[in-house]
């Protein structure tokens, strides 16, 4: 043990937990019982009985902070004793007495900590090393440091940074250090929402530094003549004077954005204030004191306030082209050169471009690209020109120069290029002058590229660009201004040489290919159908030409899917690239290696020593720690370790202390899984690795390793002739059965001495008897003196020997008949010369006694008692090693327990730093945001049943059959003896093991205390000597197990408690500790659960409050922290930020801190404000992620310091700030969706992270479980951003953000968290939803406008693909099925199909074949399930990831993901054109609950059923006016896609719905819509309840938007109106006529319908309820009228009854058309009579749609056999888990429970 761990047993009352009490000591703004409370250390008392405090690293940071020495006492306060530099600062500055405790304890942590790091140890470690300080004071303040350069500021911290000797002077400089960094954290701690903008706080920072100084320099303040004090000080005088104004700013601002509806260009999100302060105006203005009187703090609607800084967010979809222009320049310019080289016909692109006139078209593209240049100049301007203002000119100047430049490029181009034609025109060939034209041309294209050629050689050179951004010289300002605006962030973004390498490989060969395939197959075929169509003259039209020529516009629609297809494709080549590059990285990490319990068994004797390898901290001297011949010298042990190479495969045996630490280790992880029920208790036994006794020779691996080795051992010595060397050396080939021999040979020696008392003749029997045949092997003749035939007999006598002791009740009759003919056997059969009674004697085999009365063991056996728990422990080893026959591979049976087995014993062979010793890790914290989510699940959820009969709790009983099975048997171990008692004394047990099944809180706190429990063994296990190990182990053995109690009897309750707590804390390896690890824990790790309502919680007594209590009791390092509403008068309410936790020895929970807020803490959006609230509690220098649907496993926790030294190593040019950690998806096999959701986010989260981290060097922060450098962080923004709406993806913000700020992000997977998500098509849809609307706002903010111009070309590349760039390629390939449809359809009605199709056959043509090909492909999910393949065959092997992938199919997977591609393009596509984005609560709950049709229509009926119907209309119009649809071949081939797309947009809600297909269950829901669709109600409706709130619901967006989306809207919406203007001359009463007049005449039809509605909804309004008989009379006039009329044009006209039918297919579009057009008129209709009619119609419209997708629906639940084909789809994943599905549906229960 350490010097610094001089602590004894934790005294009473504290173990676990920590010390409640306090001591003496004066601290904070005087004293009071909260002075009492602490978080984690009670650093008020020194005296105090805690752990913590035992630590000299501990006290020296407690001493640092208490060196106030010769300081100015702050005026107005009585200074006492006790008070330090935090208090120093508090009452010099005014903070707040809890914020100055806070930072107090966090400081001191963040000081130990940092000191306990050092290596070599200081000399006096009683001391704080002066470099502790200053590095700790660096980092805290290296964003404040950065600001003050960038705006060209002295930093006002004056501390030199040189090295100095005098030793006065190290302490003045070392005290400064800490009080500089003491004052941010302090205006941190109590800045509240102000965290949200960093570079406000350096400013704050920068005046108080200053202020600081003064105080520090002892300067005379010139007014007054006293000594310097403060600008701001005074009791609570920083929340006062400084917070509250600008966050009264902010929120001001957050008010008039009308809950985030209004424009994001008319108010300041939190980003537009922080951005104010990279000016350096800012000081000029805003001055200090703040004054309050500058526009900075003018709030709307006044009119001279400031507006926008630094970026306008406009809402529109130019914004993809504005961020991403160089990816669009470089496709169109492709695509421009590629269609001119292919116009010439010939097969390869250098055979055309042999040509010079093609050579100079191909020149043109320099035009074009001028001309995207003046297009993005127009943009700039166009969405950025409220910016510019009289100090920001030069931006108005920059903008207007920039458009004026690029038209000059392109006009000037446009002539040149011009001039060289007309000159080789009139010379009919390339003469000198023309070329000399040519050439002043190119002269002129090479200065227009200059800047891109530039760019490319400082790719090549990344750290000059690094250099010139970072540098803030003046010149180079001036320099680069023509370029982009000087920003704070996104400068120096290039990475080192070797990635940039690695990323351009990837996009140049990827570009290659996809520009190769396009050219091919894409644009080259399409140009001979062009050409034809081009020159193709039709003398007949079927309808009215509005334009001559209308065949180009036929060549526009042909081309429109290509090129569509062709500006997507390229997520395609990267899926597949990706998939590829992901599996090779994969490879080369070790992933994968184990991939089953059969693979670990091969690797199991040597896993001791990889586990000591990686986990176990490193035993060097100090000074070859990190240096490069510790890494070599790593790098060859691992490569020793991995494939079976000299010493660290040498087999341990059981004396090493390696082979006793590894089996606590071991023990530890198996026995955590018995306690979440995930192994039984015979599975625990078999797997455990029982500690060394009884003189065993060998290391005891688990049964299950060595089942069937004694047998296999025992036939080959039977039948295997050789000598005892042969045998021996057969048997020593298989490690496990050498030691199942030695360790079955030395056992039952031990057994049979052990019940043969001792002293009798039968005990010196025996033992003589094992002494010869010791002998006999010593000298190798064992096989010459022992029949080896006879050894299978011994073996039954000795199998039923053990089954004898083993039973309940033991019969002594027998066990003395089975010990007399063993010893018959071993002494006649056994050896192979028979000897005489005398020679017997002589040898001591028979008793001495010649005359001796009774039976040879009759009197001499005894067993030991009931009591001795681990002999029986150890007997029941012994007879399953003796009688095992199969391998066991089956153990343990649990899915999930195998899966965590292989991936630990995986990962110990994988990459990663050696672990520190605990002491020496860095701290971490957890934090976990939470609302009002489930904590446990009640009684009642469990119980309640749904319409189907079906409770919670019967569902997981099916779903997690084997795990149930494992928690009644632990219950019956711990005394239940009747099943009902779950429902009594066990219902806590119930509640938690159904509540760690589901997605609930209690679920993450368990995983999130396993780092606690692991911290605190890895401590006892650094700090142990090798004799606390090993006797450590024998006390552990004497302790027995309580498992085998409750099977057999022999509980030993005093020992073991009956029910551990969740916090798991009893562990068996507990009972070693020896006090110092709960301390040493407590400062590594804190959990910190963000419950925003829980003070609303506890005053309303909801029971979340007490479930939350009971986490905080149960876990000692839990800490909750809320948001406190006090009401302090009328209609005044004060608000703060608590911190509670639960003190073990005052038994309830205590307040710690409590820091005021300057106002409600919701401003921007919900989860990252809750978190930021929280975030100041935290501690330690890294802050874990967490979100409320996580879960934890204990072995991965054992890896966590591992992890945390990833900090310390740099991953290319810088060291990480962000570690990412790879997922698991735990909700994967509740049904075959759950399935296709978790298999696609496994694949996102493990190969898709892979690849973005290396080689990509894209990765942002999309996995909760991502590890924050949490110093990093503090200081720049925090770990999310939470402006509102433009943030609602909250978590990848942090990504940008820290990209943009040079941060690093990693991943890593060698470490994995559990994570559950979505189990229902609902709930994955609202999540669908929620992400592809967030994605919307991504597109609009200045982050990703940033990241697509600041990063390099391949990087953009890298970060389009795979964030904004996937949902708008999924929304392509929709708008490729439109395209391609309306096309189709367009052809078809004016009849240029039918010419096409004689002239110029397009049906046939090869691209559009591709097209339709690469879209379907797209569409059915193929490529999405490419990397899941890809990463299944690694982690799982090739043939099991094809069956998957196969099952899948069967399953419908293909619909799942054609209905996600539906989701994602409705919200996506709406948000960027209207907003609209909010967040959706998607429910974490089981779903086996029917979704009733009228809740799938509200939600699926315009992002799916309408456009599916849209679809399927033209599709059927198509095939019935299609000149080509007579081939019914080709028909289908060209729209079976689109006819795939139209059924899983309306059925796949129904087929992955319980019970979708029952028709009783259809029926209803037909009259539940039916009732809905016309219920009025009244100003209180809800949508559930009506359809007109519904529907006004739906119109939400429309509220919200722009001029520009309402005019897009109506635009989009005409495309109605061309149903009628086509098919109007299909009719029979036009007689063939295709004059403009048919088509104005059909309006007759439109305005006669809406006539007839009117005047037959006036009569109903009239005369329906009193006069009835004028209702039916008008109705009877008006169907006679129609028959009339309808006879008159059958005898007058061509008119024919089909006529109707196919006039309500144009008529029918038209008024939807009209319908969704006044939904845009809204404001300007409302008022009028024409409203009414509106809502009217709609209603009928939604109705007919409603009966349109209840059809086929209706007509599959009629027919038979369809409800259980549903069925097995939606739920065969959980059938072989062995669910009864079909029980479950209809609910017919067990009643046991």
């Amino acid at each position: 043990m350490s010097l610094r761990q001089r602590a004894a047993r934790p005294p009473a009352g504290l173990a676990p937990a920590v010390d409640g009490g306090g001591g003496v000591g004066p601290s904070g703004y005087g004293r009071d019982e909260r002075e009492e409370t602490y978080n984690i250390i009670p650093i008020h008392n020194l005296l105090a009985e805690h752990p913590a405090l035992r630590f000299p690293e501990v006290r020296a940071a407690m001493a640092a902070l208490r060196t106030v020495g010769d300081l100015r006492r702050p005026p107005f306060i009585r200074w006492q004793e006790g008070y330090d530099l935090l208090d120093w600062l508090g009452f010099f500055f005014g903070f707040q007495r809890d914020n100055v405790r806070n930072q107090r304890e966090h400081l001191v942590l963040l000081l130990a900590n940092a000191q306990m790091r050092i290596q070599p140890p200081p000399d006096n470690i009683d001391v704080l090393d002066v470099n502790v300080a200053r590095r700790t004071r660096r980092k805290v303040l290296r964003n404040y440091t950065s600001w003050c350069s960038y705006l060209g500021r002295k930093s006002n911290v004056w501390i030199s940074d040189h090295r100095r000797s005098a030793a006065a002077v190290a302490a003045d400089s070392s005290r400064r250090d800490v009080l500089y960094a003491a004052l941010y954290l302090l205006i941190w701690g109590e800045a509240a929402n102000l965290r949200f903008v960093p570079e406000c706080l350096s400013y704050i920072f920068h005046h108080m530094a200053m202020d600081l100084n003064r105080i520090l320099e002892d300067y005379i303040d010139e007014a007054t003549g006293r000594p310097a004090i403060p600008a701001i000080t005074g009791e609570n005088a920083f929340l006062n004077r400084v917070v509250k104004p600008i966050y009264s700013t902010i929120k001001a601002e957050v008010d008039s954005s009308r809950n985030g509806t209004a424009p994001h260009s008319a108010w300041r999100n939190y980003d537009d204030i922080n951005e104010y302060f990279w000016s350096r105006h800012c000081f000029d203005r805003l001055r200090w004191p703040l004054d309050l009187s500058k526009n900075f703090f003018a709030t709307p609607p006044n009119r001279n306030r400031v507006r926008k800084t630094g970026f306008v967010e406009q809402r529109s979809f130019w914004n993809l082209f504005r961020s991403f222009d160089r990816l669009w320049v470089m496709l169109f310019l492709y695509l421009q050169a590629a269609t001119i080289v292919a116009w010439e016909g010939k097969d390869y692109p250098w055979q055309n471009l042999q040509s010079r006139d093609v050579q100079v078209r191909a020149l043109s593209i320099i035009i074009t690209w001028a001309g995207f240049r003046f297009l993005q100049s127009i943009l700039d301007a166009g969405t950025q020109y409220s910016l510019v203002r009289r100090e920001t000119i030069w931006l108005g100047v920059r903008m207007m120069l920039k458009s004026i430049a690029a038209a000059a490029w392109t006009v000037a181009f446009s002539i040149l290029y011009a001039r060289a034609w007309d000159q080789r025109n009139r010379d009919h060939r390339w003469s000198s002058v023309a070329n000399q034209r040519l050439v002043n041309y190119l002269e002129a294209a090479g200065v227009f590229i200059l800047p891109e050629l530039t760019a490319i050689v400082l790719f090549i050179l990344p750290w000059i660009r690094n250099f010139i951004e970072k540098t803030n010289w003046r010149i180079l300002y001036v320099l680069t201004w023509w370029f982009q605006s000087r920003t704070f962030v996104g400068r120096g973004l290039r990475e080192g040489l070797v990635d940039n390498v690695k990323y351009a490989l990837f996009w140049v060969l990827l570009l290659a290919v996809k520009f190769i395939f396009s050219y091919f197959l894409q644009i080259k075929p399409m140009v001979s159908p062009t050409k034809a169509i081009y020159k193709l003259h039709v003398s007949h039209y079927e309808w009215h030409e509005l334009f001559s020529r209308t065949n180009r516009f036929a060549i526009f629609l042909l081309w429109l899917p290509v090129v569509l297809i062709y500006l997507m494709d390229i997520s395609i080549w990267y899926s597949i690239f990706s998939s590829f590059v992901g599996a090779l990285v994969g490879l080369f990490s070790h992933i994968g290696e184990i991939r089953n319990v059969q693979q670990l068994r091969l690797r199991f004797q040597f896993f001791a020593s990889a586990l000591q390898f990686n986990l176990m901290p490193e035993e060097q001297l100090f000074h070859d720690r990190g240096t490069l011949k510790s890494k070599f010298n790593d790098a060859i042990l691992r490569l020793k370790l991995r494939y079976g190479l000299g010493r660290p495969y040498s087999k341990i045996e059981s004396n090493q202390v390696e082979a006793t630490r590894f089996a606590l280790i071991w023990n530890e992880i198996v026995e955590t899984f018995r306690e979440e029920d995930i192994i039984s208790d015979r599975e625990l036994e078999l797997l455990e690795l029982p500690p060394n006794m009884w003189n065993i020779r060998v290391i005891r691996w688990p049964c299950v390793l060595l089942c069937n080795e004694l047998l296999l051992a025992l036939g080959q010595a039977k039948e295997l002739v050789a000598s005892d060397r042969g045998h021996w050396r057969k048997i020593c080939k298989s490690e496990y059965r050498r030691c199942a021999v030695v360790e079955a040979y030395d056992s039952i020696r031990h057994v049979l001495l052990e019940i043969i008392k001792e002293g009798t003749e039968e005990h010196r029997i025996v033992a003589q008897l094992f002494f010869e045949i010791d002998d006999a092997i010593k000298v190798d003749k064992f096989t010459v003196e022992y029949k080896m035939a006879v050894l299978p007999v011994l073996h039954g006598k000795l199998s039923t020997l053990l089954d004898q002791m083993l039973k309940p009740t033991k019969d002594s009759n027998k066990l003395v008949n089975i010990l007399q003919t063993l010893y018959d056997v071993a002494i006649r059969d056994f050896p192979v010369n028979k000897r005489s009674m005398e020679q017997l004697r002589q040898a001591g085999l028979v008793p001495m006694r010649q005359n001796a009365s009774g039976l040879l063991f009759e009197n001499s056996v005894e067993l030991p008692s009931a009591e001795n728990i681990s002999f029986y422990n150890q007997v029941r080893r012994l007879h399953t090693i003796l009688t095992s026959r199969d391998a066991m591979n089956n153990v343990p049976k649990n899915l999930e327990a195998r899966r965590r087995i292989a991936f630990f014993s995986n990962s110990l062979f994988m990459n990663m730093p050696r672990a520190p010793q605990v002491e020496k890790m860095l701290g971490f914290s957890v934090l976990t945001p939470y609302y009002n989510e489930d904590v446990l699940f009640s009684k009642e959820q469990l119980r309640t049943e749904n319409e189907d009969g079906i409770s919670i709790l019967f569902y997981l009983q099916k779903i997690y059959d084997d795990e149930w099975a494992n928690f009644l048997e632990r219950l019956r171990r711990e005394g239940m003896t009747d099943e009902s008692q779950i429902w009594g004394e066990k219902l806590r047990d119930l509640r938690l093991w159904a509540s760690c099944r589901g997605q609930t809180l209690s679920r993450t706190v368990r995983g999130m205390m396993y780092y606690y429990k692991a911290l605190k063994m890895l401590t006892f296990l650094d700090s142990a000597s090798e004799m606390d190990i090993r006797e450590g182990s024998r006390e552990l053995a004497s302790f027995g197990s309580s498992r085998e109690n409750g099977a057999d009897g022999l509980a030993d309750s005093a020992r073991f408690p009956s029910s551990r707590t969740l916090s798991r804390a009893g562990s068996s390896v507990s009972f070693l500790f020896k006090g110092h690890e709960y301390g040493t824990a407590l400062m590594k790790y804190t959990y910190v659960v963000a419950c925003q309502i829980y003070g609303q919680q506890k005053a309303k007594k909801d029971p979340r409050a007490e479930e939350i209590l009971y986490l905080m009791k149960n876990n000692e390092a839990l800490r909750v922290a809320y948001v406190d509403e006090v009401h302090t008068g009328r209609e005044e309410v004060e608000y703060y930020s608590v911190l509670v936790k639960y003190d073990q020895e005052l038994q309830k929970e205590v307040e710690v801190y409590r820091v005021r807020l300057p106002g409600p803490l919701k401003l921007g959006e919900g989860k990252p404000e809750n978190q930021n609230h929280a975030f100041i509690f935290t501690r330690g220098d890294a802050v874990q992620t967490i979100d409320m649907n996580q879960d934890n496993y204990f072995e991965e926790a054992l890896k966590m310091r591992n992890l945390l030294e990833e900090y310390t190593h740099k991953y290319g040019a810088r060291k990480p700030t962000i570690l990412g950690v790879r997922e698991h998806v735990f909700t994967g096999s509740v049904s075959s969706l759950a399935w296709f959701m978790s298999a696609q986010e496994s694949s996102f989260v493990t190969l898709g992270q892979r690849v973005l981290a290396n080689p990509l060097k894209v990765r942002m922060h999309y996995g909760h479980p991502d590890v924050f450098d949490r110093l990093w962080f503090l200081s720049r923004g925090g770990i999310s951003k939470a402006s509102r709406v433009i943030n609602i993806s909250e978590d990848i913000f942090a990504g940008f953000n820290c990209t943009l700020r040079c941060g690093n992000v990693t991943h890593h997977e060698y470490i994995q968290v559990g994570k559950g998500r979505d189990v229902g098509l609902n709930q994955v849809s609202m999540f669908e939803a929620k992400v592809a609307s967030g994605n919307g706002e991504q597109v609009l903010s200045r982050d990703v406008y940033r990241l697509g111009h600041r990063l390099d070309f391949f990087r953009m590349l890298s970060f389009f693909y795979t964030t904004v760039g996937f949902y708008f390629n999924t929304m392509l390939v929709v708008l490729t099925v439109y395209a391609f449809v309306w096309g189709r359809i367009y052809l078809a009605l004016s009849g240029l199909e039918s010419a096409i199709k004689n002239e110029a056959d397009s049906t046939s043509n090869a691209a559009l074949g591709t097209v339709l090909n690469q879209q379907f492909i797209v569409q059915l999910g193929l490529f999405t399930a490419l990397p899941m393949v890809v990463e299944n065959s690694l982690e799982h092997g090739f043939l099991g990831a094809v069956w998957d992938f196969l099952t899948m199919q069967i399953q419908l997977a293909s619909v799942f993901y054609t209905f996600s591609m539906g989701t994602r393009t409705h919200y996506f596509g709406r948000t960027i054109l209207h907003g609209g984005a909010k967040y959706r609560a998607t429910g974490r709950g089981f779903v086996v609950q029917h979704k009733s049709f009228c809740e799938n229509y509200r939600l699926y009926a315009r992002s799916h059923f309408i456009k599916a119907i849209e679809l399927g209309v033209i599709l059927t119009l198509y095939a019935s006016y299609s000149a080509i649809s007579k081939n019914t071949i080709v028909y289908i081939i060209m729209t079976i896609s689109s006819w795939f797309l139209v059924v899983s947009w309306v059925m796949a809600p129904f087929v992955f719905n319980p019970s979708g297909f029952d028709w009783l269950k259809t029926v209803d829901d037909f009259d539940e819509f039916l009732n809905w669709i016309w219920y009025r109600g009244g100003i209180f409706a809800k949508s559930e309840q009506s359809w007109e709130k519904w529907w006004e619901e739906e119109q939400d967006h429309l509220r919200t938007t722009g001029l520009w989306g309402k005019l897009l809207e109506i635009v989009l919406d005409l495309r109605f109106f061309f149903f009628q203007y086509g098919i109007v001359y299909q009719l029979k009463i036009t007689n063939g006529s295709t004059s403009i007049i048919v088509y104005f005449l059909s309006w007759i039809y439109v305005v006669v319908a809406f006539g007839v509605f009117l005047i037959m909804g006036y009569a109903r309004n009239r005369y329906s309820a009193k006069e009835h008989i004028y209702y039916r009379t008008v109705q009877a006039l008006i169907v006679t009228l129609v028959i009339l009329v309808i006879v008159i044009l059958l005898k007058f006209t061509k008119f024919a009854i089909v006529d109707i039918f196919t006039s309500l297919l144009a008529l029918i579009p038209t008024g939807w058309g009209l319908i969704l057009i006044a939904q845009v008129m809204k404001p300007l209709i409302k008022a009028t009579v024409v409203w009414d009619t509106v809502v009217a119609v709609a209603r009928l419209y939604d109705m007919m749609f409603g009966v349109i997708v209840m059809a086929p629906l209706a007509l599959l639940s009629w027919l038979p056999g369809f409800q259980s084909m549903q069925t097995r789809i939606l739920f065969n994943e959980a059938f072989s888990r062995g669910l009864q599905i079909s029980r479950i549906i209809t609910g017919k229960k067990s009643s046991d429970l």
